[in-house]
């Protein structure tokens, strides 16, 4: 009976230095041959796929937390996007808290996205900034408006204050709009992400599935942070990699005995595959 597995990105895939070993890589792309593969990340097409290219990926990918689903080969499945008047609502409830957010859009058809930082920003936004520095799509704007088709809004900052940001956002917004608040761990802080109500891992994992035509109870997903919950609830079998936090292993039906940096999913896929 057909099989899917699909792993989270950063600290379960790529190794902390964003890279992919070559045991990884042909690993993945011997097992690729007679089962489906593929990938569900917080990250971008654009960003994934700087990652993704020595892949043999044969479903489609759950980018943005799933905001988009979209092959590897630019086919759209699903895009679940927040409007202008919805985007400009979040971020003067946000501003009241003296943040405010990154904004991912999508500008056209063929995936190309804008990514728009503030001009008034802390010192965690300062040092994202720069990892994306030289990337044609990135933009100031002084006054901080959503876009057209707004992907995600996403916030950096300390714990406590995103804390209180999203219990604000729940009680403003409630369920209308989806929310992830979590450790960060490149930049040492929380961010706290708004989305689509449907915009989650566990959608876009079950968007794949009837795409595919495998049942979500044949999947087997892999992931370290809290917006892999989702996922790990409806798939038939949630694995954490050994750096998972606490959360994600209490919910997992395997602990992998190795972390993103020991090659942990490969791992598992040639003892399983």
């Amino acid at each position: 009976m057909k099989q899917a597995y699909i792993t989270d990105l950063d600290h379960t895939f790529l190794r902390s230095d964003l890279t992919l070993s070559d045991f990884t890589i042909e690993t993945w792309n011997s097992k690729a041959q007679y089962t489906t593969l593929s990938v569900a990340t917080a990250r971008s097409y654009k960003k994934a796929i700087q990652f993704l290219t020595p892949l043999h990926i044969n479903a489609p990918m759950v980018l943005l937390d799933g905001a988009m689903i979209v092959t590897p080969e630019k086919k759209i499945i699903d895009l679940k996007l927040l409007n202008r008047e919805v985007g400009d609502a979040v971020i003067d409830e946000g501003a009241k808290f003296g943040i405010f957010p990154v904004i991912i859009s999508l500008e056209d058809d063929q995936l190309n996205e804008a990514f728009v930082y503030p001009s008034i920003r802390n010192t965690h936004q300062d040092r994202l900034i720069e990892r994306y520095l030289g990337d044609d799509n990135l933009m100031e704007q002084k006054s901080s408006r959503a876009r057209e088709k707004n992907l995600k809004l996403v916030y950096m900052g300390e714990e406590k204050l995103l804390r209180q940001l999203d219990e604000h956002f729940k009680t403003v917004f409630g369920d209308s709009l989806e929310f992830k608040l979590g450790p960060e761990a490149y930049l040492g802080c929380y961010y706290l992400t708004v989305l689509h109500p449907l915009a989650d891992k566990a959608h876009g994992l079950q968007t794949v599935s009837e795409y595919v035509g495998i049942a979500t109870d044949r999947m087997s997903v892999f992931g370290d942070s809290t917006n892999d919950l989702g996922m790990f609830e409806l798939a038939g079998q949630a694995i954490a990699v050994q750096n998972a936090i606490e959360e994600v292993k209490l919910a997992a039906n395997i602990i992998l005995p190795h972390t993103n940096d020991e090659d942990a999913v490969a791992k598992y896929l040639e003892t399983i595959l």
